[in-house]
């Protein structure tokens, strides 16, 4: 199967500081990728290198669509709950709505289908009637559906999650597993989550993270490997 993301030998970190050494990567299509590694190993670091939010310091990243080079992908991302500022005054509607700016023309406005787009993603992730509250008006479970809504609502290539469990009860982590089942047939996964079990029950491939990278797919993926690497 050909990768829609490839990583080759690379070093990433900042202010001269090497946070990732040597990672190798492969992410296909439909891949579900669980990403586990102890805090401060960068984890988030690969995130903003998927996201071309730093270049590498050394090696390559690649997008490809089919097995073509392409400089850009549909990437929906849903940030650490930590990264949000809260006071921001914008709308649960809005926050969603602006999911769909990558792929609408500088200048274009949003057409119904935009909007119809957004009110199907409302009732998926179970915000009705909150569309209207400002994102410091909501709980932090309503807001990483938020957040969620929006990441998922330009039916992107791949979508990146940063720990999208924090502040979701247990019915709609059940939830959230089932939507991305749902969309994992025409998009790749990729989650950062310290929730290992429902990593391992979910994910078809793990990564841990802790400075370098090691990868581990299908059925080596289970609770002992992931253990023994956080003992």
């Amino acid at each position: 199967m050909d990768p829609i993301i490839e990583l080759q030998n690379v070093n990433a970190g900042y202010d001269n500081q090497t946070v990732l050494a040597d990672v190798n990567l492969k992410i296909y299509k439909q891949d579900f990728l669980g990403i586990v590694g102890p805090n401060g190993g960068g984890k988030t670091t690969l995130v903003k290198v998927l996201l071309k939010q730093i270049k590498p310091t050394k090696g390559s990243i690649t997008f490809y669509k089919g097995e073509d080079k392409t400089e850009k992908l549909n990437i929906g991302y849903l940030p650490q709950y930590n990264l949000i500022d809260k006071k921001f005054p914008i709308s649960v509607y809005e926050v969603i709505l602006s999911g769909l700016d990558q792929k609408k023309l500088w200048g274009r406005r949003y057409t119904p289908q935009d909007h119809e787009q957004v009110k199907n993603i409302i009732s998926k992730i179970e915000l009705e009637g909150l569309e209207n509250k400002t994102i410091g008006e909501l709980s932090g479970g309503q807001l990483q559906r938020a957040l969620l809504g929006r990441a998922i609502v330009s039916d992107p290539e791949v979508v990146i999650l940063d720990e999208p469990n924090t502040y979701v009860d247990k019915r709609f982590e059940k939830k959230l597993y089932n939507i991305l089942a749902e969309i994992n047939y025409r998009c790749s996964i990729i989650i950062i989550s310290h929730e290992l079990e429902s990593l391992i029950d979910h994910s078809k491939n793990i990564a841990y993270v802790d400075h370098s990278l090691t990868y581990h797919n299908g059925p080596d993926r289970t609770y002992d490997w992931i253990r023994n690497y956080f003992e």
